[in-house]
Parts: structure tokens; C-alpha cells; sequence
């Protein structure tokens, strides 16, 4: 039995080491070389519109089987772990749409594991068959404008069983996703029996896009990027009608659903941002070394190796939590792994915003513009101190279990 999962387990990281350096090439030889076009179609055309270069690269990928590498379950995905997935993760984070080319982005990834996981056979044929394809894509509304969406359970959106219906009613907004048309399916979660035990109290439901009295009231800005066409949107559901079944799971496991979904969620963007910070520190190498000023190159100035080295350090710093993170995931569980997963949720973007704002100082003012993806990079590490719970929260929650071990 021993040598059998030791040959399984082998088999599963010659897998993803292959993987690796298939995807370093790919990006290599597609992502990187079309970054100007991806930039051009979409500003051209209809910035609300899918975006050609993606959908080429996609079917690209899929031949070379660089798809859904982020689903454990072989039945879906490439069935790698925690740990074998996220350095796969860090390549896909060298830019925003990266991801999306392998079927690899969120929130889709986070949608599919959750109606994979929790989702009975009908939702998973309806919905989960076209996302594991890319005929379509998903959102998840959870976060309101009314109320401190910090705090999982502080919601006011809500869902009334009527006959063999649901009626639900509620404005979010910063729906990741929301702004693509190929966007067929949300995931709402709402209170459904306030009367309930505080983490039993919400309900996460299957809504069409396309359903009577749902609105996309609005694209988001981020530090006024648009991020069309996946965009960030207000949207309102006003009494909207959708049959009892596409609860997931049943009543009152919201909570539970959200936090199986955020878990691994956070290891992707935190080695996706690892990786966004890798390639601003490979920039701030090669500007370094080939931009004169006072007479020498750049690389020569003390403060410059200093910011390089010290960018190096706090990378592999954060990379190695991250994958201990992973680690103890695969080994112990969510619940095992969630003082590490609130960890890596404070360093990673912190160090990312470090990183990238030393790689714009380099850069001078090129680096503020979009010549260079570095503007956009800041604003997605930014993001991400907020995105999945703000690092505030996950501060106060660390800090409260680890003072908790040392009560006598």
C-alpha cells in the first residue's frame, strides 16, 4: 500500500513539474508576445465584448492540456494538489488575463469548485460541463454596499421560499466577472433563515444572469482601470424568481460553502501575485542594467542592488509560506491550514506592493503609464489586500487564535 501511494504521489509531481515547464514556454512563446495585442482589442473594439486573442490562446492551451489545471478532482481538472498547483499559479500571475487563457481564473475557478464540490448532478451537468469548457463564464455576489462585507455573515441581501421558488431580493457590488457577456451564471449568497445560529443563517443559490430582474447596474473602476472586459459590477436583484433546487447544498450552508471556496482561493491569488512580483523584480534587473544615468549604469548605485536584493528576499519569503500554506492544506485541511492561510492572505500583497511600487521608482514615469504593466500591477495588489477578507480581519483573526494557544 505504502509503495503504491508513493508511486501515485511520484506520478502526480512528474505531472506537475511537467506542467511547469510547459506552461513557462507557453507563456513564453504566447502570452508575453500578444500582451500589446490583448491591449489593442480591447481598446479598439468593444471593451465589453470577449477578446479574440484569448479565446485563440485558449483552444491553444486546451490542445497542449494546459486546462483546469486547479481542480483536484481528475474527473475535472488536471487532479493536482494544493501544493502541486500553486507554482503553476505564479506563472499564470505574470499579467491579468494570463489566467483565463487556461480556464485558470478567477472567479470561475472558485465557482467550479464550488458546484463541483457541493453541487448536486443537475447544477453540475447545467453549469459546471459549459465552465469546465469556457462556453461560459460565472460571478459570485457576495459582497453588499450597505454593510461591512468584511464580516462574512453581515449581509442584507435575502431569499424568500415561496411555493417551489425562490424571491430574492438585495444590491452587491465589486462582482468580479459580472461585466463579461459570456457571464451566464452568478452564485448568490444571501440570508435565508435569520432566525438561525449565526453561521447557519445564509444560503448560496444558483442564479442566471439572464433572469428577470437582474441588473448590471454598473462597471467598478480600480484606481481608474475598468478591467474590461471581466470587469468589476454593481448589480441588482430585484425580486428575482429561481426554482427551489438551485440552492447549493441546501439551506443554511452559505457560510459553510464560502469558506471550503476561499481557502484555495487564496493560495491562487497569493502565488498569482507572487508572480506579478517576480516579473516586476525581473524588470527592475534588466532596467537596472541597461539604463544610464550620472554616467554609469543604474545597477551600480548601492540603493538600486540594495532594492533589488532586498525585492528577493521578500519574494522567496512569501512564496515559501505560500506553499507551506498549501502544504499543510493538502496534509490538514482548510481548518488545519487557516492560520497560514491568514498568513500568506497579509504578506503577499504587502510584499507585492513593496516590490512593484520599487520596480515603478526604477522605472521613472514610464512606469506609472502603459507602456509597462507595472500601473496595473500595483492596483491588483492593492486589490487584494481587500479581495477574499481584508488583511485587517485576517490580522485580528490570527492574532485571536494565536493569543488563544497560550491562555493557561
Amino acid at each position: 500500500m505504502g509503495m503504491s501511494n508513493n508511486r501515485k504521489k511520484s506520478s502526480e509531481c512528474d505531472a506537475s513539474f511537467d506542467s511547469m515547464d510547459k506552461l513557462i514556454a507557453f507563456r513564453d512563446e504566447h502570452i508575453y508576445p500578444n500582451e500589446e495585442v490583448f491591449s489593442r482589442q480591447v481598446n479598439e473594439g468593444d471593451r465589453w465584448a470577449a477578446v479574440p486573442v484569448v479565446a485563440e490562446l485558449q483552444a491553444l492551451a486546451r490542445e497542449q492540456g494546459l486546462w483546469n489545471l486547479f481542480l483536484p478532482e481528475p474527473e475535472y481538472g488536471a487532479g493536482l494538489s494544493n501544493l502541486e498547483y500553486a507554482p503553476l499559479a505564479e506563472v499564470m500571475g505574470c499579467n491579468e488575463w494570463a489566467p483565463e487563457v487556461f480556464n485558470c481564473g478567477a472567479p470561475d475557478t472558485g465557482n467550479m469548485e464550488v458546484i463541483a464540490r457541493y453541487g448536486n448532478e443537475e447544477q453540475k451537468e447545467q453549469w459546471l460541463k459549459p465552465l469546465l469548457t469556457a462556453e461560459i463564464r460565472s460571478c459570485f455576489a457576495m459582497t453588499e454596499p450597505g454593510v461591512a462585507s468584511s464580516d462574512a455573515t453581515n449581509m442584507e441581501a435575502t431569499a424568500v421560499r415561496e411555493g417551489d421558488e425562490w424571491v430574492l431580493n438585495g444590491r452587491k457590488w465589486w462582482i468580479s466577472g459580472a461585466g463579461d457577456p459570456r457571464c451566464k451564471i452568478a452564485i448568490f449568497m444571501c440570508l435565508t433563515n435569520p432566525e438561525a445560529g449565526r453561521h447557519e443563517q445564509h444560503s448560496q443559490i444558483l442564479v442566471p444572469m439572464d433572469a428577470p430582474g437582474v441588473t448590471v447596474v454598473r462597471p467598478l473602476n480600480v484606481f481608474g482601470y475598468d478591467h474590461a472586459p471581466h470587469g468589476h459590477c454593481e448589480i441588482m436583484f430585484d425580486k428575482v424568481r429561481v426554482p427551489y433546487g438551485n440552492v447549493i447544498l441546501g439551506e443554511g450552508h452559505g457560510f459553510e460553502i464560502a469558506q471550503g471556496r476561499l481557502g484555495p482561493g487564496r493560495i491562487h491569488h497569493c502565488m498569482r501575485m507572487i508572480g506579478a512580483a517576480s516579473r516586476a523584480l525581473e524588470m527592475m534587473i534588466d532596467r537596472a542594467n541597461t539604463r544610464v544615468a550620472f554616467g554609469r549604469p543604474l545597477i551600480k548605485q548601492q540603493s538600486v542592488r540594495e532594492d533589488i536584493a532586498l525585492s528577493a528576499c521578500q519574494i522567496d519569503q512569501a512564496r515559501l509560506l505560500t506553499l507551506k500554506a498549501a502544504q499543510t492544506m493538502d496534509t490538514a485541511g482548510n481548518k488545519g491550514a487557516r492560520d497560514l492561510i491568514a498568513m500568506i492572505k497579509i504578506v503577499a500583497p504587502n510584499m507585492a506592493l513593496d516590490v512593484i511600487d520599487r520596480a515603478i521608482q526604477l522605472h521613472g514615469a514610464v512606469g506609472l503609464s502603459q507602456d509597462t504593466p507595472l500601473a496595473h500591477m500595483y492596483a491588483y495588489a492593492r486589490t487584494l489586500r481587500l479581495a477574499d477578507g481584508p488583511d485587517q480581519v485576517h490580522m485580528m483573526q490570527l492574532g485571536r487564535n494565536l493569543a488563544r494557544r497560550r491562555e493557561v
